[in-house]
């Protein structure tokens, strides 16, 4: 099986994308956000590393984001399904690192897929959120808005923006991912591993897209 890097900007919709191609072809689906929370939920050494950082108000290091994305690659289910990593790499050094760890596991990186989309339709869809101040169920006003606008469906409730959903964070977040991350378009680029995608579309149109430029 192939093993897969996803780029993309916020909003792009990497994570529906990378679930729907792991549920057709079977493929591991790795978000070090995901593998993060369960390190920490089964408080092992490396858990308990991550979370005396965040105790102390630090970030997560690039050497501990690592030791997961190398922990979790190490267990037998990849060698024979393949993996696909959603959110790591974001920089040129921690592309450099997961060249490391592949190298030293004897896997391989064999394409790495940018999906893209008009920033105008980022900022749309990364402020379209709402969630109630009741219940707090969420809602997207694009893809999932509520019968009345501003109302909650289930229970009547006043939706409300978050702040981090406004458009002055929405912009800072493309910023720093064209800032942080734009440049791993080049660098997979350069070694002949680069598929592009859309993101624009339809989500069932972008995955066919997407499943098209990877061949399957």
């Amino acid at each position: 099986m192939a093993n897969y890097v996803l780029l993309g900007p916020p909003g792009v919709g990497k994570g529906t994308m990378s679930a729907m191609l792991c549920e057709r072809f079977g493929h591991v689906h790795i978000s070090t956000g995901d593998s993060l929370r369960a390190e920490l939920a089964a408080g092992t050494d490396l858990g308990n590393q991550i979370q005396d950082c965040m105790n102390r108000g630090d970030l997560v290091s690039d050497e501990m984001v690592g030791m997961l994305v190398r922990k979790r690659l190490a267990q037998a289910d990849i060698r024979a399904k393949g993996f696909l990593l959603d959110g790591f790499p974001r920089t040129l050094a921690q592309a450099a690192m997961l060249e490391r760890i592949v190298g030293d596991l004897q896997l391989s990186i064999d394409r790495a897929v940018l999906i893209d989309a008009p920033e105008s339709i980022l900022l749309d869809r990364l402020t379209a959120r709402r969630i109630c101040k009741s219940c707090k169920a969420v809602f997207n006003v694009i893809f999932s808005p509520p019968l009345i606008e501003g109302v909650c469906d289930t229970c009547g409730g006043e939706l409300v923006q978050r702040g981090d959903d406004t458009i002055e964070t929405a912009r800072e977040r493309l910023s720093v991912y064209n800032a942080q991350t734009m440049p791993l378009v080049g660098y997979y680029d350069r070694q002949g591993k680069l598929s592009r995608a859309p993101g624009q579309l339809r989500k069932d149109e972008n995955f066919a897209e997407l499943c098209r430029v990877l061949g399957l």
